[in-house]
């Protein structure tokens, strides 16, 4: 559940980050009043994912979606221009999304059969 919870928080930063931009400065109203309840909805799903899942590992999975999502949506709605360094910079903070998880997922694993061999140990196995 702590990834649907991260999931939606990441949707909604987009969504906000995009009202952000219609805004046009808080110049505009419902846009600005969007942002605002966009944002309380994806901070407070990231409160929840927490709960369970890793800050420094959940941060940087909601931040780096959400810039690659917030890229696309500018290149599509906002016709901003997508070059080849923008590009790699993309791939790149995405491996490192996965990176990260990776590493997550290893310390868990190593985690998880240290307690089982101490388990065994404890248990006289």
């Amino acid at each position: 559940m702590a990834y649907v919870w991260l999931a939606i928080a990441i949707v909604f930063e987009v969504i906000g980050t995009t009202s952000m931009k219609m805004s046009e400065g808080f110049t505009r109203l419902w846009p600005s009043i969007g942002m605002a309840v966009f944002y309380v909805i994806s901070f407070s799903s990231l409160s929840m994912s927490l709960k369970s899942l890793n800050v420094g590992t959940t941060y940087a999975i909601w931040s780096g979606l959400g810039t690659v999502l917030i890229v696309i949506v500018g290149m599509f709605l906002f016709k901003e221009q997508m070059t080849w360094f923008k590009a790699i910079c993309l791939m790149l903070i995405i491996a490192g999304v996965i990176g990260l998880n990776l590493a997550e997922a290893t310390k868990d694993s190593v985690a998880a059969s240290g307690r089982m061999d101490a388990e065994s140990s404890y248990q006289g196995k």
